[in-house]
């Protein structure tokens, strides 16, 4: 891997790790101590971060960028399951069931990752209830997420598209000068987010732009009005 890290990182990001959602209101003393082992790496895009089945010694906290969460169906084809960005964790299942990994994670964008050995993180949410919680509210987020994209799999093409963006604003989400913001992510990662053929992709995310739901630029795709997008799916 194409990783790079410096000593000073870890003084810098070990700080950036204790800031994200998974260790607010934890005790102190306990955050310190399971994120004093962390090492901070920067990825360029298009870095292969894990495998399917590798086994599990860390686990992964996005300090800054966006991965994809991605695996294949039985004929071979790429299936995107998930866009994480700053702030979420991945990797956390396989040292919990001691199983190989189940999924690769790809960066989409130079990234920032803080690596967590696994026996640290177990150890965590063994000892500290709060950190178990919240591990738990993370699993059930994720599952309602795919419950959603399954129930609609059956619906218009319009519909789909525009519950990928709404999927991605609510987990990635960050508020703008012009509305939420989520990044533009390539019309294939939505194609394979939706189920969709690329093209058909296109043709919605053009629709969305020229009714106003939706402004893009080459980074960022903005979302004026969440409410308004929201309706599309009514």
């Amino acid at each position: 891997m194409d990783a790079r890290y410096s000593p000073r990182d870890q003084s810098i990001d070990s700080q950036s790790i204790q800031e994200t959602p998974f260790f607010q209101g934890l005790p102190e003393p306990v955050v310190k101590q399971a994120t004093a082992q962390v090492v901070t790496r920067r990825h360029p895009a298009n870095q292969v971060i894990l495998l399917e089945n590798d086994w599990g010694s860390s686990v992964y906290f996005i300090l800054d960028g966006w991965v994809k969460i991605r695996t294949y169906n039985l004929d071979g084809k790429e299936i995107t399951l998930n866009i994480l960005g700053r702030g979420e964790l991945f990797g956390e299942m396989a040292p919990l069931d001691e199983v190989p990994r189940s999924t690769d994670v790809i960066t989409l964008v130079p990234t920032v990752i803080g690596n967590l050995p696994a026996q640290d993180f177990v150890h965590l949410i063994h000892s500290e209830p709060l950190a178990g919680i919240r591990l738990s509210q993370l699993m059930a987020r994720r599952l309602r997420q795919v419950n959603r994209r399954l129930r609609l799999r059956e619906s218009d093409s319009t519909s789909r598209v525009t519950d990928i963006i709404l999927f991605l604003a609510d987990g990635q989400g960050k508020q703008g000068d012009g509305g939420v913001e989520i990044p533009n992510l390539p019309h294939r990662e939505l194609s394979s987010l939706s189920g969709l053929a690329r093209e058909t992709v296109t043709r919605v995310l053009n629709k969305l732009e020229k009714k106003g739901l939706i402004v893009r630029d080459r980074d960022i795709m903005c979302i004026p009005d969440i409410e308004a997008l929201e309706r599309m799916l009514v």
